[in-house]
């Protein structure tokens, strides 16, 4: 990386994710309803959606095969899996919300790293086709990257 180039947060980016559902009313139900994305564009055989200032696109077909072989504290979780960041009062909004909606938890919403460095708020759900999704909590944005 030269010196002219800007520091990985200081760089606006969006990240783009396609994966596939099963069913696109369901996906709609859930990524929009539960979770509260905006949806995009669509076509009869897949949906956008704004992930959070991040752009999913939900395609019908058959979901990747995951195995819980993500170790996460005493815990397996599944991989392969995609999430997001959030500060924490955001997190902690997006928790809530879940928890209302009867989301079950692969890992539920938890502090991890008290007192160290990269200190966190994490939860790990799946959508209704099986697609893992973490979600990370920061006090600081700064601390991401912490070690």
């Amino acid at each position: 990386m030269s010196q002219d180039t800007p520091p990985l947060l200081h760089t606006r980016s969006l990240f783009h994710f396609a994966f596939n559902v099963t069913d696109l009313d369901a996906a709609r139900r859930f990524y929009g309803e539960v979770l509260g994305c905006a949806e995009g564009r669509s076509t009869d055989t897949w949906v956008d959606f704004d992930f959070f200032s991040h752009q999913i696109s939900l395609h019908l077909g058959e979901p990747l095969k995951t195995a819980r072989t993500g170790r996460v504290g005493d815990i397996l979780v599944p991989m392969p899996h995609f999430g997001l960041v959030l500060l924490l009062p955001e997190w902690k909004a997006l928790a809530a919300r879940l928890e209302a909606a009867g989301v079950d938890f692969v890992l539920p919403p938890q502090a991890r790293f008290e007192g160290q460095p990269g200190e966190q708020w994490t939860m790990f759900f799946c959508d209704p086709f099986g697609n893992p999704i973490e979600v990370k909590g920061f006090a600081s944005i700064e601390q991401v990257y912490a070690s």
